[in-house]
């Protein structure tokens, strides 16, 4: 991986959402000002993350993963490893570690969606930021292999139910809030 290869994709990434506007800016800042390790979770006051946005084999659904250690519902995603050539890679490598999932078909190299999100100090590590380049994907089986030991739960939740809420379903899922970036995802899934 390269902070030309990040610098790139950031250059060819256009968006209609004003937050996501801001996002773009202090990616391409973080990237300019660290050139060298703007990818590395040793980098402690913040680095790029590769999240995957999955969808189902009719893409009705996205996929979700109760965070371990965030305790909250997000798309399937973490950190670089030194092995992956692109955030793609790793979007992709993470969504099957954490999930199981095997047979994900990338469907674009191009940015999904962009996110730039503080993560609560834990242990030896402070709080910092992850500047989350998320990756479209699609799943060939809906079924999970995983043994969730990285997350709490795994769910398929219709977009529909993601986008508008009805009245206590995600609850029902066992879900309830979910942050305004998934809702956008879901959003831009629909669309």
């Amino acid at each position: 991986m390269s902070s030309n290869s990040i610098s790139a994709l950031l250059n060819a990434y256009v968006t209609t959402f004003d937050e996501e506007k801001l996002y773009l800016k202090l990616a391409l800042e973080l990237v300019h000002q660290h050139p060298d390790d703007c990818w590395k979770r040793s980098r402690l006051a913040g680095h790029f993350t590769g999240s995957a946005w999955v969808l189902s084999p009719d893409r009705t659904q996205a996929l979700l993963i109760h965070h371990r250690n965030l305790d909250k519902w997000v798309q399937p995603g973490g950190h670089a490893d030194d092995t992956d050539d692109s955030l793609a890679e790793t979007a992709g490598r993470e969504a099957q570690e954490e999930c199981g999932l095997n047979g994900l078909t990338l469907l674009s190299e191009q940015i999904f969606d962009l996110d730039v999100h503080v993560i609560p100090a834990k242990r030896e590590v402070p709080e910092h930021l992850h500047y989350d380049v998320r990756f479209l994907f699609q799943a060939e089986s809906e079924v999970f292999t995983a043994d969730f030991s990285e997350v709490k739960a795994v769910r398929w939740v219709p977009l529909s139910e993601i986008v508008i809420p009805s009245l206590g379903h995600l609850q029902k899922l066992g879900i309830g809030y979910l942050q305004q970036s998934v809702r956008r995802m879901a959003l831009k899934s629909v669309v």
